[in-house]
């Protein structure tokens, strides 16, 4: 299990466009699906790596208690899936079900959206406020498999509690630790 941790991509980065096939009902979903939310997090994750299944129940609890919130959420996968066989489209669409992700799932086929987002491994977590201005990312919580350390998801939380309630996000913010984004091979000219 490759550990690799959050590019940690800039405060007040403008949040990236995206147009993608959500999994499970095959619709497609942009950013501007989100309009009107008062904050947004973007979740990178997949099926197969360790430190998402690790936190994937606390995510879908995280989505069910924001569910009639303000916050808009949703969850992409950019891994290879032709590598990754259990990261592909109906893969996801079956991790969802299973777990009850309470959120669109997207699969970002080309890796654009990840490209543009410098997500580097899953999963990995950016939350923007009204402005869709990124105002957090890293870790979910200090927990990874074999830590010992409870699932919480405190870290994340306590940025979403500051957004909704207008108060500053703490810059001080740790990376979230996962395995890296399967990129797709590079083409060779």
């Amino acid at each position: 299990m490759a550990r690799t941790e959050s590019a940690m991509l800039a405060l007040g980065t403008p949040a990236a466009d995206f147009h993608l096939p959500e999994v499970v009902s095959g619709h497609k979903l942009s950013l501007a699906d989100f309009a009107g939310k008062q904050a947004l997090l973007v979740m990178f994750i997949c099926r197969h790596c360790p430190f998402v299944k690790h936190l994937e129940h606390a995510i879908a609890a995280l989505g069910h208690d924001y569910a009639a919130s303000a916050l808009g959420i949703v969850a992409i996968s950019s891994n290879d899936a032709v590598a990754h066989p259990s990261d592909a489209p109906a893969s996801l669409a079956e991790q969802s079900r299973a777990i009850g992700f309470p959120f669109p799932y997207l699969y970002d086929e080309t890796q654009a959206v990840a490209r543009a987002y410098d997500a580097t491994c899953t999963p990995d977590f950016f939350l923007f406020d009204d402005e869709r201005k990124l105002v957090y990312r890293g870790q979910f919580d200090g927990s990874r498999p074999g830590n010992d350390i409870p699932v919480t998801g405190i870290d994340l939380r306590r940025a979403i509690e500051s957004v909704l309630h207008g108060r500053p996000v703490p810059e001080d913010q740790r990376p979230s630790l996962g395995c890296n984004i399967k990129w797709l091979p590079a083409v060779q000219v």
